[in-house]
């Protein structure tokens, strides 16, 4: 849809939304004054849209350093009165937790609401962690949408919550709820008009030890009130079919149960969760006494089972109870309807002949390995970085820690430039460590500009301190690429659109007190190759800065090259050094004859890569 519908004031009207989008139009009717993040998939959209739209709502909005300062930012502004939102990915919440946990305890005077996308089955991140164990450990309530309308109903459901219990509130999505598409019956939306609160200091916002155990009295009989709320909440459904077999599920979970239920002409009972934490023990309750069995589906991790199965036990309820803890369900990845038709099949035993199964095509899906895009400068200073590695002729292996953007995939071969990957700003820490572990095996670690700026700075800091020796790459391609092209605090534009201070990183090193530091672009691969030399012959901490923008923001200057990339056939010797060294996808080998493909951005590396002159420019 074209996101500025999505300021469309008119109550009633439908529209085709994104989850993300869902979520956007959800904080603008309920009055969102400001707004704070760290992009990060699958939640990165709803700053996109934020970036885009901000002055037309009058609401600000900023793409802070990482998420515990997205958090601190909307925090405090909701302490003095503002209605206020932050989202993140899961991972995210790991930075956040900090300031998070104590959040809860302070509580806010505004209102508070942090979006949490899930990423079951990892489709873009390091692992599967589940966003509800954070709000059980925080004491923060949690709601689960399953679609778009959800969504937006849910958030105006939540900063009600939040209002009345002075308390953040965290909704949690996951992947396929934050990119699912849907129909979305909009509430009346009104440009918003508070810009600025007033803090008033009443004895509880400085959590000493204390005041921090009176807090946490008042936390813990906010969620004992919440709990007889989530009782009793709109947002946890029966559905009774007056069968003797139930479904407990939450989230995106609900819509695979859904689907089989509904293919299959299946008679069970549902109870769905939408505020799920504080769990409501009594509707959890009534419905196992109204069930012989029961099946608990959620993704990821069996938090509502747990809660089930203490419900049952406290209670002294004979009825059975599966899910992942009995093997009925996987413990792991995101569900599917195939996975979901597979439990119930067992649980009601009807007769799969009389349905029809989804059965997998015999045509094997083709292989598409994840690839750096043709003309990114991250393939010169992988390419380089291999080419003085090999160089070395080392007998033992380099090692190559590496971070969370697109220069992940340095991992790949022909580079294999990444061999240790951890978390944002781990791959500055892992080279501390592997400094002081090892002898004799380079280091060459990596970094992009804005995971520098997020977490990389505290642990070069460290590096240098505790005398350390690795060389670290910093990959400025002058943008948050990975989750879209989000801006950063390199970049002299701020999430609000506005000319803003840019930050020198050479300057931001040698302030560290780096005694090597050198900027250079990447694409001049024999420089490089050079500069990666000296750096790794200088005794301590060295810092490259490659810099050369993404060619997704570079594209009106490669529109701007007026000449093409061709391959002289009679002087190539098909050594192959472009396409098995540097690989890059616009090069390939077709019936024996190097070939240059339309995809080419004419960046020029290849040029330089190969050994005989037989790839030019033709003007």
């Amino acid at each position: 849809m074209n996101i500025n519908e999505l300021l469309d004031s008119e109550k009633g009207k439908k529209r085709f939304m994104l989850g993300n989008e869902a979520a956007v139009r959800g904080v603008l009717e309920a009055g969102m004054s400001l707004a704070a993040t760290y992009p990060g998939t699958p939640s990165s959209e709803i700053g996109d849209i934020l970036f885009n739209i901000a002055k037309d709502a009058n609401v600000y909005f900023e793409f802070s350093s990482n998420e515990k300062v997205a958090i601190e930012v909307a925090a405090s502004a909701a302490s003095s009165g503002l209605r206020t939102f932050s989202f993140m990915k899961h991972v995210g919440v790991n930075v956040a937790a900090d300031s998070l946990m104590t959040s809860a305890y302070m509580g806010v005077e505004g209102s508070f609401l942090i979006l949490v996308a899930d990423d079951p089955s990892t489709f873009s991140s390091q692992n599967e962690q589940d966003t509800r164990h954070f709000a059980r450990q925080a004491n923060i309530p949690i709601f689960e949408p399953s679609n778009p309308q959800e969504i937006k109903d849910f958030i105006h459901y939540a900063y009600d919550i939040s209002d009345k219990y002075n308390i953040p509130v965290i909704l949690r999505t996951t992947t396929r709820v934050s990119h699912m598409r849907g129909i979305v019956e909009t509430d009346e939306y009104n440009k918003n008009t508070v810009t600025s609160g007033v803090y008033e200091n009443e004895g509880l916002h400085v959590p000493v030890p204390e005041i921090a155990r009176v807090m946490h009295k008042n936390l813990v009989e906010k969620i004992h009130d919440l709990r007889e709320i989530s009782n009793n909440s709109p947002l946890n459904k029966v559905y009774d079919n007056g069968a003797n077999i139930g479904i407990i599920t939450s989230g995106g979970a609900y819509n695979y149960v859904a689907d089989v239920i509904n293919q299959y002409d299946l008679n069970v009972n549902i109870l769905k969760l939408g505020f799920s934490h504080p769990f409501p023990e009594d509707s959890v309750k009534e419905f196992l006494e109204n069930n012989n069995e029961v099946l608990v589906v959620e993704e990821v991790d069996p938090i509502n089972e747990m809660e089930t199965l203490a419900v049952a036990g406290l209670n002294n309820i004979n009825t059975t109870i599966h899910g992942k803890k009995d093997g009925s369900l996987p413990e792991i990845l995101e569900y599917t309807p195939d996975i979901l038709y597979e439990a119930l099949q067992k649980l009601l035993s009807f007769d799969a002949e009389e349905v029809e199964v989804n059965t997998p095509s015999e045509i094997p899906l083709p292989s598409r390995p994840a690839n750096l895009c043709s003309g990114c400068p991250h393939r010169a200073s992988f390419y380089a970085a291999r080419q003085t590695i090999n160089k070395m002729n080392l007998d033992v292996e380099s090692i190559h820690p590496s971070d969370i953007g697109c220069y992940t995939l340095g991992i790949a071969p022909p580079y294999n430039m990444a061999n240790y990957l951890m978390s944002m700003g781990a791959s500055v820490g892992a080279s501390c460590g592997f400094s002081k572990a090892t002898d004799n095996q380079p280091i060459i670690s990596f970094i992009g500009d804005s995971t520098f700026f997020h977490a990389g700075i505290p642990p070069l800091i460290n590096a240098i301190h505790n005398k350390m020796k690795f060389t670290l790459v910093i990959l400025d391609n002058r943008i948050t690429a990975m989750t879209g092209g989000q801006t950063n605090p390199g970049i002299p534009i701020d999430g609000m659109g506005d000319e803003a201070p840019a930050i020198d990183i050479e300057a931001l090193v040698k302030s560290i007190g780096v005694g090597f530091v050198e900027s250079i672009d990447p694409m001049n691969v024999n420089e490089m190759i050079d500069l990666y030399e000296q750096a790794l012959s200088y005794d301590g901490v060295s810092v490259i800065i490659a810099k050369h923008p993404c060619v997704l923001i570079n594209k009106k200057e490669i529109r701007s090259r007026n000449y093409q990339i061709k391959v002289d056939a009679d002087k190539c010797i098909h050594c192959n050094k472009c396409t098995n060294e540097l690989a890059c996808p616009s090069i390939n080998e077709i019936d024996g004859e190097i070939t240059i493909n339309q995809a080419c951005t004419k960046c020029g590396v290849c040029i330089s890569v190969c050994p005989v002159n037989a790839i030019y420019k033709e003007e």
